[in-house]
């Protein structure tokens, strides 16, 4: 077993920012409702990220979709094909080998929409940092979305933003 050494003092940790927009990193990258899966999951490992909010036409959160979401949905709905093969003989030997080493997967047309967890939940720009804190915890989410006065997603604030706002 490791033993840690401690200070005989604690040092106190200051949060930094006082409000949502200060503890937020601007305009997050979103999915649009009406993407694919494939198109969903290209975009997440391409920005590596965990997870994005989804967004209607207007740009407005109705939505989030994570990396769980996709596993789930993909155990629950993966589906394969019998491989066609019309030009060859039932019973014979290729069609043995084609029906035991091939596999054709059926491409999953999901949208976002279908699998994402359609619950947001965010805060205002000037909510207070102590309050975002609050309802992280409360929530036990990762994240919240910030949006404007008009609903529109304008920031995001993840447990790593608030990290980042500490100081000892």
């Amino acid at each position: 077993m490791n033993k840690v050494a401690l200070p005989d003092t604690c040092r106190m940790l200051t949060l930094t920012a006082e409000t949502a927009e200060d503890l937020m990193t601007a305009n997050p990258v979103s999915l649009q409702d009406s993407a694919t899966v494939r198109e969903a999951i290209a975009f997440l490992i391409d920005k590596g990220i965990g997870g994005a909010p989804v967004i209607d036409e207007a740009g407005r959160p109705v939505g989030v979709l994570s990396q769980h979401d996709i596993v789930v949905h993909d155990r629950e709905t993966v589906h394969y094909s019998s491989p066609v093969h019309d030009h060859v003989p039932p019973g014979s030997a290729l069609d043995r080998h084609l029906q035991d080493d091939f596999q054709i997967e059926d491409v999953d047309r999901s949208e976002v929409r279908d699998l994402m967890t359609p619950v947001i939940f965010s805060v205002g720009l000037n909510t207070s940092a102590q309050k975002v804190i609050e309802e992280m915890i409360a929530l036990k989410v990762h994240r919240l979305f910030v949006v404007d006065n008009n609903g529109v997603l304008v920031g995001v604030i993840t447990a790593l933003d608030v990290l980042r706002h500490l100081q000892f």
